[in-house]
């Protein structure tokens, strides 16, 4: 789940993160009003979307720019009517764009230095860890591979938490001293709090900035949360903004499946995302294109998997479907069963291929084979594979 900037800056404010004055705004003339409660010159005008390069791109109506720096309340008030209600596309967006229907109110800062940093969890090791870099505002994994000396690593054990010392070990491989150290130390220890109490799987600054009069900002930030912990997490989780999401994601969601769509026209009806993935590759090894990952889980009902197929359908680009069922946990038959209703529901009329194999599975078959439908069984994933790409170029 992506959460919008100025939502980032209500976690900060919560969790003490030192970071500029910004207010979202819905209407230009909210925007005024923020730009006047901020006062001042030197003030920031941000499109939020779930997209980067937001200041490069350019809106369908031909205003350029989705950042500006204004100077009076009025200025805001006039940009913000150009964004609001209009679509911004960039290079994150791709040419269809985001429609902007808030913007950010932010006070500007003067920067003598950026930085980089982030929490994050490390699968490796099985630790928490933070990096962090002296090349501000650049993409991290670049940094890495030409000069990943300018990268500092430091593991927080999860039993102990993050440590005191610690803070001040990566304050000081980023040339921090001094009063400028001290704030560094805090700041480190409130996104440790908040990445702790949010249940993140990341927390990206960058750029993590220096200001001319000497204050430690978090000017950027990127969010990610563990998924799995979202059920205590009401407020995060009323964060989250459907209209910046694929409708088909957003649906899948609501019934418990796994939904990501792809450019292909062969779709994927899978439990497990391994199986998933194994599946999409076999797709394109016989001369296919996947045209999803979706995940109907280890225990998918007859309604999941309707839903699921409707999902589907939603895709005009959609001429075949291979449905590859592993019953494990799962009971084939149960899954015969809502293949079939699902198919009766949606009136299909695109290739069907179905692999069952596992738990129960010669009952699935039967009932499969009983359904009167045009459903084709295979034997095995190659036989899927071959006989949907094959039913999908002859149709």
């Amino acid at each position: 789940m992506n959460i919008h900037e100025y939502q980032a800056k209500q976690l900060f404010e919560k969790f003490g993160v030192a970071s500029p004055k910004g207010i979202v705004a819905s209407t230009a003339e909210e925007a005024g009003k923020a730009a006047r409660e901020i006062g001042g010159p030197g003030l920031v005008v941000k499109a939020q979307v779930h997209a980067g390069g937001r200041g490069k791109g350019t809106f369908k109506n031909g205003f350029k720019g989705g950042v500006h720096v204004v100077d009076t309340p009025e200025q805001a008030e006039e940009i913000a009517g150009q964004m609001l209600g209009q679509t911004l596309v960039t290079h994150q967006t791709g040419p269809e764009g985001k429609l902007v229907s808030k913007v950010l109110i932010a006070k500007a800062v003067d920067i003598t230095k950026e930085y980089y940093f982030a929490i994050l969890f490390d699968r490796v090791s099985s630790n928490h860890a933070i990096i962090a870099s002296t090349e501000g505002g650049m993409n991290i994994e670049e940094v890495a591979e030409k000069t990943p000396e300018k990268i500092t690593k430091e593991f927080i054990n999860p039993a102990l938490g993050l440590q005191p010392y610690q803070c001040r070990k990566v304050a000081a491989s980023l040339g921090l001293q001094g009063p400028l150290a001290n704030q560094a130390v805090k700041l480190f220890s409130a996104l440790w709090n908040l990445y702790l109490k949010a249940d993140c799987s990341l927390v990206e600054i960058n750029p993590l900035a220096i200001t001319t009069d000497g204050q430690v900002v978090a000017l950027d930030a990127k969010f990610n949360f563990d998924d799995n912990a979202l059920y205590r997490q009401k407020d995060v989780t009323a964060m989250r903004d459907t209209t910046e999401e694929d409708p088909r994601e957003v649906a899948a969601s609501e019934f418990g499946l796994n939904y990501i769509g792809l450019d292909g026209n062969i779709a994927c009806l899978v439990n497990g995302a391994g199986l998933a993935m194994s599946t999409m590759d076999i797709i394109k090894f016989h001369g296919g294109e996947p045209a999803n990952f979706l995940d109907v889980g280890g225990g998918a009902t007859k309604e999941q998997v309707t839903a699921a197929f409707k999902i589907i359908l939603g895709d005009p680009k959609v001429e075949g479907i291979l449905v590859n069922i592993f019953g494990g946990i799962m009971d084939c038959d149960i899954i015969a069963n809502g293949i079939i209703a699902a198919a009766k529901e949606v009136s299909l009329t695109i290739p069907l291929v179905v692999r069952l194999e596992g738990n129960n599975v010669e009952a699935g078959k039967a009932t499969l084979a009983a359904s009167g439908l045009k459903i084709t069984s295979a034997s095995d994933l190659t036989d899927a594979a071959q006989k949907i790409v094959a039913a999908v170029k002859a149709a």
